[in-house]
């Protein structure tokens, strides 16, 4: 799915994109500022939680509840190596049958469960974004 959006139709947007997925786990992709945890803002509103979402960059990951289940959203920005990982714990959150939003991936890349959704944005001007969900 290739879609390009606005801030104006963020929600929509992110009410689509949970419609479209088979699994949990969806990567993000997509240069500083490009917007990933702005999408994961309403991503995490639409699945029902009530929380306020923020960029778990020094906490590296941050928990959102929702009636149903908790939504885990990672920012592995600052890790350099996968040992770091382990060290908070990633295994038992990729076992968890819970929602595993997660920014800068590829350090943990090897440790994914085998379904998972890759989201990759690019802006494409001040207020607009293109969005790629494979």
């Amino acid at each position: 799915m290739i879609l390009e959006y606005s801030l104006d139709s963020l929600e929509a947007v992110a009410q689509k994109v949970i419609n479209s997925v088979s699994h949990k786990t969806i990567l993000f992709n997509g240069e500083m500022g490009a917007g990933k945890t702005t999408l994961i803002k309403a991503l995490v509103k639409q699945l029902g939680s009530m929380d306020v979402v923020s960029s778990p960059t020094y906490s590296l990951v941050n928990t959102y509840e929702t009636p149903t289940s908790n939504i885990y959203h990672f920012d592995l920005y600052r890790l350099n190596s996968i040992e770091e990982a382990f060290d908070f714990g990633i295994e038992d959150y990729l076992q968890s049958d819970n929602w595993l939003f997660i920014e800068w991936p590829e350090i943990i890349k090897e440790l994914l469960p085998d379904g998972y959704h890759i989201l990759s944005l690019e802006p494409l001007e001040l207020k607009k974004r293109q969005l790629t969900l494979t």
